[in-house]
């Protein structure tokens, strides 16, 4: 059974992918893709994850509309100063393609019901949200940590009929890369690391 890359060569090439091609992804590899996202690291092992995987065509261009909207509401007013003109752009058109297009948007939410639980919530679903990443990338799709529609949460939450208490907390659009993607961008490891204390 192929196995896919190395991890190293999985997590050196990680990165978003924002312009899908409309391949359908697999039911198989999607199973593959959630099986790796639960089982990351959890705090006192709650695993308090929801993934709702949403493939109808109607929801998909609901749950776009909205991100969208709020887009154009000043999500990317704020972001343009912050973002290369090259990027804002590539973002912008992902947006305005709704979610690039992608043919599968992975609705990620915690189960907040437990105040407790509530309150270490990131702790666990970000974890889950890179496994999923991470395993995308392993078996050749695109992906991307979304997280503008669920400042809209309520009405997130209405599209995909999450009950009260479960949180959505990212949107992951995931489908096979409409072109090649280039090396991530990051500064190397040595910038950010410091022997027993921080040295400005």
């Amino acid at each position: 059974m192929d196995q896919g890359p190395a991890f190293f060569d999985v997590v050196l090439r990680q990165r978003a992918c924002r312009d899908f091609a409309p391949d359908p992804v697999p039911d198989e590899d999607l199973a593959r893709i959630l099986e790796a996202a639960v089982h990351a690291p959890s705090a006192e092992n709650t695993q308090p994850w929801v993934f709702v995987v949403v493939r109808d065509a109607d929801r998909r261009r609901r749950i776009a509309d909205l991100n969208r909207r709020l887009w154009d509401g000043g999500a990317g007013l704020h972001s343009r100063p912050r973002l290369a003109a090259d990027l804002f752009a590539e973002v912008d058109a992902s947006v305005r393609t709704g979610f690039g297009g992608a043919p599968v948007l992975v609705v990620v939410a915690g189960d907040g019901r437990d105040p407790v639980t509530r309150r270490m919530l990131g702790a666990s679903i970000f974890p889950a949200i890179q496994n999923l990443l991470l395993a995308a990338n392993a078996l050749g799709y695109g992906s991307a940590l979304m997280t503008l529609a669920t400042v809209a949460s309520a009405e997130l939450r209405s599209i995909v009929e999450l009950p009260e208490g479960l949180e959505p907390v990212a949107v992951v659009p995931v489908g096979r890369p409409a072109r090649r993607l280039g090396a991530p961008r990051r500064e190397p490891a040595a910038a950010k690391t410091y022997l027993d204390r921080y040295e400005a």
